[in-house]
């Protein structure tokens, strides 16, 4: 992957700027929520009223310094009718049911959210058509996986065999038939896609993700029990790709060019792991001196899951400038940092979450 230049200052494109994002309260969208404030930015959110317990959301008190609307991301009067009050200068669309699991036990509420959802965010845009820059995640498992060693470039197939990762790849499919149907000619409206995934960081409570079953179960002095040890993973801490986000946002800001554009944002190859290596050095970082008292093996692998996915960042690289800069130690020691000082003080944690964003920002340079 070539070398390239810092990313220039986010502030001067934020600074000021109407900023809506949809999936706000969730895990990235409240760390990408918290960013854009320290930016500068006016941000308004739009989310469902279900929130993860505990909440990151909640518990550092984010709501107070933004405008929330409340809705179903698939309910198009909810979204018309907020929408049209903003008249936002950058859309950020993170709203999604986000777990695999989830997808097994509820998968028409998933194609509602992640591929209706998507569709429905893009008609009111068609129908409101003011001036605005729109960054549309989706995910790195709208690819087709076929285990492969190599990484997944954004021109490979599209498809899913589980709900979830094939809601992700119908998304793709109605935002590259919106791009080409309603905005291929009328650039008032520019789109990015961003694709990422394997997303961990302080203040995720989801089930079913190994490092939140890790601080969950270490937190209250439990073993952790790990399903698929070898499962291999693109590890990456949530400010690498929502600087991804940030940086899109930005370059289609500043031109028409990456209209239409899909764009991977992954760790660096040096940042793929299994299962098991993550939770031990997790563990100690987490000030375990032989994890392996600290977890233990479950049989209990009841759905397909993906024992290799990995992505291909190079036109991120040469086309945004952007790159990974954690490596997988300083990205778990945030992870652990947070989450302890979760356990021994939480009333300290925005002030942690907000030097933690500064830490990245000093490591972009």
């Amino acid at each position: 992957m070539a070398l390239v230049d810092s990313i220039p200052p986010l502030s001067k494109t934020f600074s000021g700027k109407k900023i809506f994002v949809t999936g706000n309260t969730g895990f990235k969208g409240s760390w990408l929520t918290l960013w854009l404030e320290q930016l500068g930015a006016n941000v308004y959110g739009f989310s469902n009223r279900k929130k993860t317990q505990p909440s990151m959301f909640k518990d550092l008190g984010i709501e107070k310094n933004i405008t929330q609307f409340y809705g179903d991301i698939a309910d198009r009067k909810s979204l018309f009718d907020a929408l049209k009050i903003v008249k936002p200068n950058f859309v950020f669309h993170l709203a999604a049911q986000s777990i695999v699991s989830t997808s097994y036990s509820n998968p028409l509420e998933t194609f509602k959210t992640n591929s209706l959802g998507t569709a429905t965010l893009l008609d009111v845009m068609v129908e409101l058509d003011f001036n605005c820059v729109a960054v549309m995640i989706t995910s790195d498992k709208c690819y087709e996986n076929d285990e492969r060693v190599t990484g997944y470039r954004e021109d490979d197939r599209l498809g899913g065999r589980d709900p979830y990762s094939a809601s992700k790849a119908a998304a793709e499919i109605f935002l590259s038939a919106y791009i080409r149907s309603f905005f291929s000619e009328d650039l008032k409206l520019r789109i990015g896609i961003a694709r990422a995934g394997n997303v961990i960081g302080g203040g995720d409570w989801n089930t079913n993700r190994i490092v939140v079953d890790c601080a969950k179960a270490w937190l209250h002095r439990e073993k952790v029990s790990i399903r698929n040890p070898e499962a291999t993973r693109p590890w990456q801490h949530v400010l690498e790709p929502l600087s991804g986000y940030l940086r899109l946002a930005q370059k289609l800001s500043e031109s028409q060019d990456l209209h239409g554009e899909a764009f991977n944002f992954g760790p660096n190859e040096s940042n793929v792991y299994t299962v098991n290596e993550i939770v031990s050095r997790l563990g100690k970082h987490w000030g375990h001196e032989d994890v392996t008292k600290h977890l233990e093996l479950s049989g209990n692998k009841t759905m397909h899951e993906s024992s290799l996915l990995s992505l291909n960042c190079e036109k991120a690289a040469e086309e945004l400038s952007w790159l990974p800069r954690l490596e997988i130690d300083e990205c778990l020691k945030l992870v652990a940092d947070w989450y302890i000082q979760f356990g021994r003080n939480p009333g300290k944690l925005f002030e942690l979450t907000l030097e933690q964003i500064k830490f990245y920002e000093s490591k972009v340079g």
